[in-house]
């Protein structure tokens, strides 16, 4: 029998267009269209009638991807338009999504699948409240690119100085968002300067035009090729001769023979074939759809996941996640939902909102609810456990919505963080005090910030960050640390070294080093690191900390994205050689209780930031690498200018 490998697709970007009412996302993939010559003559008849009925002066090219009545008469997008054109270099399907608020939902529906998102910005408006939300969409979706296209430059007479304004208010907002190449263009999307080509209307404009931005953008799958997801979706059963299970790979690929494990059931056997529309294949790969058969009968059923023995996704029933709200009834924590995720549903419930997105802003809201286009972090419980990676790991199977199971209508979309992590209490309660919640004084009442960190971070030119070096005494954390800070200080950057040493000569001299007290320890160091924090510095903190949940603790206090654990370490006999503070010779005569890692648990990292060898990494390099993650990270600004 013949075998054949799947077809493999061709150079292919998705994109979206997004951003607020009337920045001319329809007229800009009109014009696009026009210009590649990608409409046909009956087409372009047709919209010219169109345009003289609605009394239009010239051609309204919007009404190319405005294919519904209502847009047509409202001149506005309601529902997410598809288009597909090709030039030589490149194919590419766009997505025109909506720029109403009412219309959010459908934005992240339109993006959901893009590789690129292209944010117009009407260079007379400048960056709008929509146009935010919907950069930070683009974030949370994990699209690795935009460009934002700021339009209706002849209305402003080609301003550089109006385009340099924009660009400026644009970076400054992207600078809180996950997606680092952004690019920026002017254009006129009704007249077509620097949509197909470059215009000499824009003599101080030395980028490329539009088109040459997409076709020439450096853009990678979305799909993971590596973790291989097999979502059943039917069971086929022709004969008593043949049962197999068909469904499209969600990620990763698959082959003949290989070792398998059926989810949630645990039952273990190989794959005996791949089958095509056109018979048996050598292998399958993300988005491939294909019937699987294996070499044992075991009880598989829609809804179950197939997978790879020695690579597993999460299985839980509780999980974090990203949640936009789609629905203009608001989300009710009391009720129940069915969830989607890949080929399974489940009933589902948002048990906790940790916090609501303020997108003007960023800052985290405290909040009961969700509204129609809010967006916040979620913990969610279902009533049987779900297959799932990180969003930011796997797309497919980071991904859900809810529905409402009265009416059927999908009220959220969901991006999976991870599952939950929330601290939980020993069993003696009196040997290490309660991290879960912060301890709050009765009758005090929160007041919030004077001068809020946004405005110290405008003024100091960089972000606030905590960045905290942990391991076993004797690896060089405080080292590294204060040369850092050094470097840091004579750039000008503002800073605030927390020590291990300096901390219990005063805030913490009435503890000892019991499990209970290292833990009360940092409680104590971490509050006071969010207050530096909030100061806007770079707070750099060395501590032992030698438990998981302590770090998670801290973590916890502070926004995604400005915490950076870098774990310090080397040989266990390496450090005993050392012994900057002869703790370890100490300990071998009984002078000091054991120490972490030595004669005392010292849990390592799961994940950490940055991972520094200091039996291999000298001194400098390690500082270096810390200023590099930092620099990378946005938090301040390049050394090289």
């Amino acid at each position: 029998m013949t075998m054949t490998k799947a077809p493999v697709e061709t150079d292919l970007l998705r994109f979206t267009t997004a951003g607020s009412v009337d920045d001319g996302k329809s007229t800009l993939i009109g014009r696009l269209l026009h210009d590649t010559k990608s409409i046909f003559e009956d087409q372009l008849e047709q919209i010219e009638g169109a345009s003289r009925l609605l009394g239009e002066e010239g051609v309204n090219l919007a009404l190319l991807t405005d294919g519904l009545k209502a847009e047509r008469e409202q001149k506005i997008t309601i529902d997410v338009a598809y288009r597909y054109f090709a030039t030589p270099k490149r194919k590419f399907i766009i997505a025109d999504t909506p720029g109403h608020v009412q219309y959010t939902r459908n934005m992240v529906t339109g993006a959901s699948t893009a590789d690129l998102a292209v944010i117009l910005v009407d260079a007379r408006k400048g960056v709008l409240t929509q146009s935010k939300r919907h950069a930070f969409i683009t974030s949370l979706l994990g699209i690795p690119h935009i460009i934002v296209a700021v339009n209706k430059m002849d209305l402003v007479d080609y301003s550089e100085a109006r385009f340099e304004e924009i660009r400026a208010q644009f970076r400054e907002f992207s600078a809180k968002l996950t997606v680092k190449d952004i690019s920026f263009v002017p254009i006129s999307a009704l007249l077509g300067d620097n949509v197909v080509s470059w215009s000499d209307r824009m003599p101080w404009y030395e980028g490329g035009s539009f088109l040459h931005k997409l076709e020439t953008v450096n853009v990678g799958s979305r799909r993971n090729y590596i973790d291989f997801r097999f979502p059943v979706q039917y069971v086929i059963r022709p004969n008593q001769d043949f049962r197999g299970y068909a469904g499209t790979v969600a990620s990763g690929s698959v082959t003949p023979g290989e070792e398998i494990l059926v989810l949630p059931s645990g039952h273990g056997t190989r794959i005996k074939s791949v089958e095509g529309l056109e018979g048996p294949l050598e292998e399958a790969v993300a988005g491939d759809a294909v019937t699987l058969t294996t070499e044992d009968e075991l009880d598989i059923s829609r809804g179950d996941m197939i997978v790879r023995r020695k690579n597993v996704p999460t299985v839980e029933n509780r999980f974090e996640a990203y949640l936009c709200w789609m629905n203009e009834e608001s989300l009710d924590p009391d009720r129940p939902y069915l969830l989607l995720h890949t080929t399974r549903q489940v009933q589902a419930f948002v048990d906790r909102i940790e916090y609501r997105v303020n997108v003007d802003t960023l800052h985290r809201e405290s909040a009961e609810t969700l509204g129609l286009n809010e967006i916040g972090r979620v913990e969610i419980t279902t009533a049987s456990p779900v297959f799932f990676d990180s969003y930011r790991v796997n797309v497919a199977t980071g991904n859900f919505v809810l529905v409402d199971p009265h009416t059927n209508v999908t009220v959220a979309a969901g991006m999976i963080r991870g599952e939950v992590k929330r601290l939980e209490k020993l069993e003696d309660p009196a040997e290490e005090p309660d991290l879960v919640g912060r301890p709050v004084t009765p009758g005090v009442v929160w007041q919030g910030w004077n001068v809020p960190r946004a405005e110290r971070e405008r003024r100091n030119g960089h972000r606030a960050s905590v960045v905290w070096f942990t391991g076993m005494s004797g690896a060089g954390k405080t080292t590294i640390a204060r040369e850092v800070e050094r470097r840091l200080f004579q750039r000008g950057i503002g800073t605030m070294l927390l020590d291990g040493d300096q901390v219990r000569h005063g805030l913490c001299g009435d503890l000892g080093f019991t499990p209970g007290d290292r833990s009360e320890n940092i409680r104590r160091v971490g509050e006071v690191a969010k207050l530096f924090f909030e100061h806007g510095n770079v707070v750099l903190c060395t501590f032992v900390s030698p438990y998981q949940r302590d770090r998670l603790a801290v973590r916890s206090l502070l926004p995604e994205g400005r915490y950076l654990e870098v774990h310090v370490h080397a040989p266990l006999d390496e450090l005993r050689k050392r012994d900057p503070k002869e703790l370890y010779r100490k300990e071998q005569a009984g002078e000091v209780s054991a120490l972490p890692g030595s004669g005392a648990p010292y849990e390592v990292p799961d994940s950490p930031d940055l991972s520094l060898n200091t039996a291999v990494t000298s001194v400098n390099d390690a500082v270096e690498i810390v200023l590099a993650r930092l620099e990378r990270d946005g938090i301040v600004p390049s050394a090289a200018g």
